[in-house]
Parts: C-alpha cells; sequence; structure tokens
C-alpha cells in the first residue's frame, strides 16, 4: 500500500476543519485559544473547559484524559483508529484527495 504525504495534510487541513466534523462548539474562545469539552472522552456539561485547541498552531490537549496532539492525531483518536487508516478517513470526510506518496 502507497503511503501518504502526512507533512502535507498537517500544512492542508486546519484545525477547525477538524473540529467542525467532531461537532466541536467551544464555551470559551480567547484568540486562538479555544476551550470546551473534550470530544474523545465525551465530558459531559457543555461549559465544561478540559479541552483545549490553540487553533492558530494546530494542537490540541485535553486536561482530563491527557490526549494531545495536532489536529490529524485528533481525528485518529476520535476515530479510534491507525493514523494511515484515520487519514484515509478524514480526506473522504472533507471530500479531497488523499495525497498518496507513490515512491519511497
Amino acid at each position: 500500500m502507497p503511503g501518504i504525504d502526512f507533512e502535507r495534510l498537517r500544512r492542508e487541513i486546519t484545525m477547525e476543519q477538524v473540529l467542525t466534523l467532531l461537532g466541536f462548539e467551544p464555551s470559551q474562545r480567547t484568540g486562538d485559544q479555544w476551550y470546551g469539552a473534550c470530544p474523545l472522552h465525551k465530558s459531559a456539561p457543555d461549559r465544561s473547559r478540559h479541552f483545549s485547541v490553540h487553533v492558530a498552531i494546530r494542537r490540541y490537549h485535553c486536561h482530563k484524559c491527557h490526549s494531545q496532539g495536532n489536529q490529524l492525531e485528533l481525528w485518529a483518536a476520535f476515530t479510534k483508529r491507525e493514523l494511515h487508516p484515520a487519514m484515509i478517513d478524514l480526506c473522504r470526510a472533507l471530500g479531497r484527495e488523499i495525497p498518496w506518496i507513490r515512491r519511497w
């Protein structure tokens, strides 16, 4: 199976796109820093601030379940898949072509 150009995906897919697919709605925004309920462990209250995202640098961290990473890793954690199949799924969900690498 060919590889995927993860660097290109990290550059082209925004954190906002992934958060939209997850149905994340921040309970608070402070500039590029967003806070809210964690979509990974389904924190219950709408005003929960366990989950923080810095949309400009495309990083997230949940202070309760301790999950953290970039937008691609967030999608993989949410879908409970390894990174490679999760990126195929993410590209399809966003209606974009998968950036295959045919030669190593």
